[in-house]
């Protein structure tokens, strides 16, 4: 089935960058929906911003002017390009993939900690 791997994660400091992949794998011929989502200590996980197969894009105020999500469906990989990072932007950033059957799969997570 289809897996997603995401990669670039790491520690930065206030007001650096950092940008993520997620690489989908399996039986997957487009990008149809798929979306980056956070979980921080003692929080639920959430929206962080979101991309269609049109490319149609939302984003949670949060993070607006600062992230920005893009796709290529050649390489059928999703990035986060994240700038302006803040301390409260430290999480685990997940990948998540909605195919037009309607399944849901989640990446493993990769740890992002903004810390001076």
């Amino acid at each position: 089935q289809v897996q997603l791997v995401e990669s670039g994660g790491g520690l930065v400091q206030p007001g650096g960058s950092l940008k993520l992949s997620c690489a989908a794998s399996g039986s997957i011929l487009s990008i149809n929906y798929m979306g980056w989502y956070r979980q921080a200590p003692g929080k639920e996980r959430e929206l962080v911003a979101v991309i269609t197969r049109g490319g149609n894009t939302n984003y949670a105020d949060s993070v607006k002017g600062r992230f920005t999500i893009s796709k290529d469906d050649g390489k059928k990989t999703v990035y986060l390009q994240m700038s302006s990072l803040k301390p409260e932007d430290t999480a685990v950033y997940y990948c998540k993939r909605l195919s037009a059957l309607g399944t849901i799969t989640w990446g493993q997570g990769t740890q992002v900690t903004v810390s001076a």
